[in-house]
């Protein structure tokens, strides 16, 4: 890019993400009143040490000027970081990212609500598709309890047809991504650069989350380090793309209540999942439900009452349908119901959910072995995922 020149409006973008802060307001103020191109080339004026406002006119014709000495003040830390910025747009490629502005077909809608503060592009690793989306969010030192309800509640809403997003984090996030893989597809929201993906021990699964169909997406740029003040701006993301947000686990101060409120913020709806009283872990989602910021939520089903329809969904199982379970009694049920595809329980700790003595739970469990809901690992339990299984004379599908 020669200096000469005005910057096209996608090479701008990319730079903006180098030069202001995600969710710096006025930046987001500034490309609104003129656009990135010719806000870009106002910022290299503003490095020559000779700011030509000329470049901004006449759109900027009312603009107080107490705005202009912020804009000039903000312009000269722009202006210091555009050293090798331009290069960023070749860097992202090399790097395998996709750079989607807005106007573009896979830009998301919901972005538009974050008004001056939205994102200037997003870097993406993957398919951005237009699927109805749930954020799933929660507190990275989770609990037992907590990691299988997000990845319960992460597979039932893939296989519902719903995108699953999340932000990429230890705990609760990594449960929510997993959950959805095995069913659909699920999204990573970082706040770093893509290449430089936060925390590194999940490589391997952002990997699957891109491979899976999924993608990796920021406002970052190649090469960004994650910052706490990026990580709380990052969740204003999450909670824009999605048409709901639900807290599964969170502590009394949590990153994940910022994703809750920032969606309040934007009329979208939220959920909480109910936890322990006794258990610090579910503190936060207790208190979103207290102030009446969520509404409480236990499984898919009610997620997708508070969410609405879900483009894309898919039909779901006829009530009138046959169950293996039928003919089965209430024990063995309650059994079934406490196990997981995929986070694997021990009899004990069945025993405990379901306020089943242990032998009463084992012989359950036989049962459900016998008619293909349950499988066993050493000692410990799963429930099988959908399949075909034999119940007296005739096949059914089984979830």
């Amino acid at each position: 890019m020669t200096e000469g020149r005005e910057t096209g409006e996608r090479e701008a973008r990319a730079v903006w993400t180098v030069l202001s802060e995600p969710g710096d307001p006025v930046a987001g103020r500034l490309l609104a009143w003129v656009g990135a191109g010719r806000a870009l080339t106002w910022v290299r004026s503003v490095g020559r040490h000779r700011p030509d406002w000329s470049v901004l006119e006449p759109d900027l014709d009312g603009v107080a000027d107490p705005e202009r000495e912020r804009l000039l003040r903000r312009g000269r830390t722009w202006a210091a970081r555009l050293s090798g910025a331009e290069a960023v747009l070749d860097i992202g490629s090399r790097a395998g990212m996709e750079l989607v502005v807005p106007g573009d077909p896979s830009w998301p809608a919901g972005l538009v609500d974050l008004d001056e503060t939205a994102p200037h592009a997003l870097w993406v690793r993957g398919r951005l598709s237009d699927t109805s989306r749930v954020a799933v969010v929660g507190a990275r030192a989770c609990t037992a309890y907590g990691r299988r309800v997000a990845t319960d509640l992460a597979d039932d809403l893939a296989r519902r047809g719903a995108v699953v997003v999340s932000g990429g984090a230890y705990g609760i996030d990594a449960a929510v991504h997993r959950g959805a893989l095995g069913s659909g597809a699920t999204w990573a929201v970082l706040a770093s650069g893509l290449d430089r993906g936060y925390p590194a021990g999940h490589a391997g699964l952002f990997e699957q989350i891109v491979t899976g169909g999924g993608a990796l997406l920021g406002e970052a740029p190649p090469g960004a380090v994650p910052a706490r003040s990026r990580f709380l701006r990052r969740n204003r993301l999450i909670a824009a793309l999605t048409s709901g947000t639900v807290v599964v686990e969170a502590a009394w101060r949590s990153g994940a209540l910022s994703t809750a409120n920032h969606a309040a913020r934007l009329l979208r709806p939220v959920g909480a999942v109910p936890g322990p009283v006794t258990s610090a872990a579910s503190a936060g989602c207790h208190r979103l439900l207290r102030e009446q910021v969520a509404v409480c939520v236990t499984d898919a089903a009610e997620v997708v009452d508070l969410v609405g329809p879900l483009e894309g969904a898919r039909r779901p199982a006829d009530p009138a349908d046959s169950s293996p379970l039928d003919g089965l009694d209430a024990g063995i049920r309650s059994v079934h119901d406490a196990l997981s595809v995929r986070v694997p329980s021990t009899s004990c700790e069945l025993a405990v959910r379901t306020g089943l003595a242990v032998a009463v739970v084992r012989a359950g469990l036989g049962r459900l072995e016998l008619v293909g809901l349950a499988r066993r690992e050493g000692e410990v339990w799963q429930a099988v995922p959908v399949r075909r299984v034999r119940v007296g004379s005739s096949d059914v599908s089984v979830e």
